[in-house]
């Protein structure tokens, strides 16, 4: 386990949905490299598994009879009592497919593993919420900055409006089960270290990623994220925003909110390159903290 993170408090065995995506990967790598014994799971098209390291599970989470048998135990050669899930399946994005289809699968998918971990006696699920249901892409502004957990969700993609539907949908399964603890963590924009080369080009024109205020989470901090809240052990559903602590911009935060924003409520005075997007709750409640930053590998554009 990692050092502040005890044992006793931690899940040994661990389903982790959309293992085979780019924040997937980064956690099944991270969770396994702390001892979770973990069971990754994904619907890679055409893949055998046994060209995936790890133990690896092809599974359809739209259909509900193979989510129960995954969570628990019935697969041929993955036994073993199930003590968390992780759900990060999802089509990823809005855009990607017909809205309808979007929803069809990802709202599926979602309630699926929901219902399977409660049938299996499962009391822990972390699942990716998404930082969309903020309001991206703020073609309306923000209401204000940094932005926090503290307003209602605003979708405005029928891939957002699914993230905010099972966010509700948790607090339901929490009300009928008062000892389930379900964590939402609501990402930034995933990046790997290889996709940091192109940030400075962001400098050119601040509005090319002013849809997400300017924010990112790096694959790893995700990773840690999800450790963090699989420790988390208070009953209920609960909503983090999952962000680095600084921007993409070489730019400072406050002259970007100046700029792009003027009309929107700067609600404290910011660090130079703080995020927008407020991670202080997940900080004072699951104790996250990023460890990594596109500072660290890609030096930023002359400003």
């Amino acid at each position: 386990m990692s050092d502040r993170l005890p044992e006793t408090a931690f899940p040994e065995r661990v389903v982790v949905t959309g293992a085979t995506g780019k924040l997937g990967r980064a956690v099944v790598a991270h969770l396994r490299e702390v001892g979770v014994d973990v069971l990754a799971v994904d619907r890679a098209g055409g893949r055998d598994p046994r060209d995936i390291e790890g133990e690896f599970l092809l599974v359809d989470l739209t259909d509900y009879g193979q989510v129960v048998e995954a969570f628990t135990g019935g697969a041929d050669e993955h036994g073993g009592r199930v003590d968390a899930v992780v759900h990060l399946a999802a089509v990823p994005a809005p855009g990607l497919m017909p809205n309808a289809a979007t929803f069809a699968n990802n709202s599926a998918a979602t309630y699926n593993v929901f219902a399977a971990a409660r049938a299996a006696g499962i009391k822990r699920v972390v699942w990716a919420s998404s930082e969309t249901v903020l309001g991206l892409p703020f073609d309306t502004p923000p209401p204000y900055a940094p932005l926090d957990e503290e307003y209602p969700p605003r979708p405005e993609s029928t891939y957002s409006l699914n993230k905010a539907l099972e966010e509700e949908m948790a607090r339901h399964f929490c009300r009928w089960d008062p000892e389930l603890v379900m964590v939402g963590l609501r990402f930034s924009n995933v990046m790997d270290v290889e996709d940091y080369a192109t940030f400075p080009s962001f400098d050119a024109d601040p509005r090319l990623r002013r849809w997400n205020l300017w924010g990112y989470i790096d694959a790893r901090d995700g990773a840690q994220a999800v450790e963090r809240a699989l420790a988390h052990d208070r009953p209920g559903a609960d909503v983090f925003i999952i962000a680095n602590a600084d921007t993409v911009m070489s730019r400072s935060s406050a002259s970007l909110m100046a700029e792009v924003y003027p009309q929107v409520e700067v609600r404290r005075e910011l660090g130079e390159h703080e995020t927008l997007l407020s991670i202080d709750k997940a900080r004072r409640v699951l104790g996250y903290e990023p460890r990594h930053s596109w500072r660290n590998h890609v030096a930023p554009a002359d400003r």
